[in-house]
C-alpha cells in the first residue's frame, strides 16, 4: 500500500516530504484546503485531533506531528539512503541534543520571525510587525553565533553526518533566507556554509519543485 501524506504546502509537510525523498519512498500527497476549513472537518479531526497538518496513513497506521513522522520514516526505511538517525550511542546522543535545540530554541524564534512579516499579512489579514520581527531576528542571531562555533568544528549540526536534525531546520532556514529579507544566516559564515549545503540536496530541491508544479508556478 502506498505511503499517504495528508498535508499542505507548509513547513511541517515540507519536513516529511524531504525525508521521504531522502529515503526514496513513493508516496501519495493529499493537499488539505485550509481556506475551506478542511483541517477542522470531522473526518480530518478523526485522524488528527488538533486540526493541523500533516498526518500520515501507512497501511492503516495513523501518525501526526512532523518530527515524529520523520523519525518513523527514517527508522522504517533505515536501509535506504542516508541513515538520518545515528545508531552509535554518543552520535545518537549528539543528534538528540541538536534536535532538542532545534525544537526548543530555533523553531520558536523562526516561527516568531515568519509570523511577524509573512503569516500575519498572508493568513490573518494583519499588518506586518517589524518590531516583533527584529526581536526574533536578534534572538536568532545570538543563537546562530553558537551554531557558528559548533559548525566550525563539524560539517552538520549534530556531527559530521547528515541527520534529521538538519532536515528539521531546513524549511524555516529557507523561509528566513529567501522570504523575510534578513541576512542573519549570511552573516554567520559556518551557518551559511551549512545552510547552502543542506538546501542544495536533491531531496530539498525536489520538494520545492513539487510545490511549484502543484501550484502552477
Amino acid at each position: 500500500m502506498v505511503f499517504k501524506v495528508y498535508g499542505a504546502w507548509t513547513v511541517c509537510t515540507h519536513r516529511v516530504l524531504c525525508v521521504l525523498k531522502e529515503k526514496d519512498v513513493p508516496y501519495e500527497l493529499t493537499i488539505i484546503d485550509f481556506s475551506v476549513g478542511e483541517h477542522k472537518s470531522p473526518g480530518f479531526l478523526a485522524k488528527q485531533p488538533y486540526g493541523q497538518t500533516p498526518y500520515i496513513d501507512d497501511d492503516g497506521f495513523i501518525l501526526y506531528e512532523s518530527r515524529a513522522i520523520c523519525h518513523y520514516i527514517a527508522m522504517k526505511y533505515a536501509d535506504r539512503g542516508p541513515q538520518l538517525v545515528p545508531t552509535e550511542l554518543r552520535a545518537d546522543a549528539l543528534y538528540q541534543q541538536a534536535s532538542s535545540v532545534e525544537y526548543s530554541h530555533f523553531n520558536e524564534h523562526a516561527v516568531a520571525a515568519a509570523t511577524a512579516v509573512i503569516y500575519r499579512p498572508v493568513y490573518f489579514n494583519l499588518p506586518a510587525d517589524p518590531v516583533a520581527f527584529d526581536a526574533a531576528i536578534g534572538k536568532l542571531s545570538a543563537m546562530f553565533d553558537v551554531y557558528d562555533v559548533t559548525l566550525g568544528k563539524q560539517k552538520y549540526i549534530a556531527g559530521d553526518e547528515f541527520t534529521l536534525a538538519d532536515i528539521h531546520h531546513l524549511p524555516y532556514m529557507s523561509i528566513l533566507s529567501v522570504e523575510t529579507g534578513t541576512n542573519v544566516i549570511a552573516t554567520k559564515p559556518n551557518v551559511d556554509r551549512w545552510f547552502k549545503d543542506i538546501s542544495s540536496r536533491p531531496s530539498w530541491k525536489a520538494v520545492l519543485e513539487e510545490q511549484k508544479l502543484a501550484q502552477g508556478k
